[in-house]
């Protein structure tokens, strides 16, 4: 328990009481994650309510930890749920990318939302790497950096504050620069795995 990031503690800790349920199954959770993080995209995309729309998609974030640890702690994981859980994380995450560039690209200019696009895309790409690496060597060849128990994605637990501080655009721009220079990493990572087995 201690090797895991803090949000996946906390996750584990709630959804610990439904782990001998049959009523409550990880799959619900996922549709959750999904429900919440593309009406969150949405408000983005078509509303001026970022602040609500920030915090959403960090809602959702946390959720999408709570279908995997109660199917750890309850054995309830299927190969289904496991699909599931990837096809969502990969949804929310492009839409997200996509929804803010299209949101900031009314207000400002077209690039925003080319920016969101590549982001986006580049996002896919990452995803699909990740997944065939995980396929080819387990879930151990795709374990994220962290640091004190925080990992690269819990940065999304930040964006209420970048809205709150009017920095979406910044967000956005850091986002269109990174994303690739991730893609190109997670690359490399799979031509290394690929190569090797």
């Amino acid at each position: 328990m201690r090797s895991k990031p803090w949000d996946a503690r906390l996750a584990a800790w709630l959804v610990t009481p439904f782990a001998s349920s049959t009523a409550v199954q990880p799959n619900h959770f996922t549709s959750l994650r999904l429900l919440i993080g593309v009406v969150g995209c949405w408000l983005f995309a078509f509303s001026d309510h970022v602040n609500t729309a920030a915090f959403m998609i960090a809602l959702s974030n946390f959720i999408d930890h709570m279908d995997g640890e109660l199917a750890r702690i309850g054995e309830k994981a299927t190969r289904f749920g496991h699909l599931f859980d990837l096809v969502s994380d990969g949804i929310v995450t492009i839409l997200l990318f996509v929804s803010i560039g299209y949101g900031l690209s009314s207000s400002a200019q077209m690039s925003n939302l080319l920016g969101g696009v590549l982001a986006g895309f580049s996002v896919a790409f990452i995803f699909h790497l990740r997944y065939v690496i995980e396929d080819t060597v387990g879930k151990v060849g795709t374990k994220q950096p962290s640091l004190a128990g925080v990992e690269a994605e819990d940065i999304l637990y930040l964006l209420p504050i970048v809205t709150m501080c009017e920095g979406l655009q910044l967000f956005l721009y850091a986002a269109t620069i990174g994303a690739p220079i991730g893609a190109i990493i997670v690359y490399k990572q799979y031509r290394s795995v690929v190569g090797g087995s």
